[in-house]
């Protein structure tokens, strides 16, 4: 079996020290927005792209790099984390795969307004530290949903 991969962007949204996560209507598990890198899309723009689109705010990404410009090329935001996500597997077998570029940033609000089509606000929780150590989700939403609140924290 050949397997396939697409290119994804997520971000952790962060705001006075919580995180969002919402109920994946397909997958049933606890996610933050992302989704699939567009053609002619950066990933650092996926992952602004889908905040806004899921839900209404207008992040500012957090960045751990210099601005190194020239005339002819520039820096772009880099990924927190690269993960590599299996999404079908059949018979031991991978079919298809995300290489998800995990992004983290902060939001001014935590008032949730998605675009139509989109799980309503109703669909959205914010997690602070101490909640996102007690719901149930996955290891690595966990563990990358703390290390965004840490560095939130640590930019304010």
């Amino acid at each position: 079996m050949e397997t396939t991969r697409h290119f994804t962007a997520t971000v952790y949204l962060v705001a006075d020290g919580a995180t969002a996560l919402h109920d994946h209507p397909r997958l049933d598990l606890r996610l933050p927005p992302g989704g699939h890198v567009d053609r002619g899309e950066l990933p650092h723009e996926t992952a602004l792209r889908e905040a806004r689109e899921e839900t209404g705010l207008d992040p500012t990404l957090l960045t751990d790099h210099r601005d190194v410009r020239s005339t002819t090329a520039r820096a772009i935001p880099r990924p927190r984390h690269l993960m590599l996500a299996d999404v079908n597997v059949c018979d031991g077998e991978v079919g298809h795969q995300h290489v998800d570029h995990v992004f983290y940033a902060t939001a001014e609000s935590r008032t949730i307004d998605p675009d139509p089509g989109e799980p309503g606000a109703a669909a959205w929780s914010w997690y602070d530290a101490a909640a996102l150590r007690e719901v149930d989700v996955d290891p690595d939403v966990q563990a990358l949903g703390l290390e965004a609140i840490e560095a939130a924290a640590a930019e304010s």
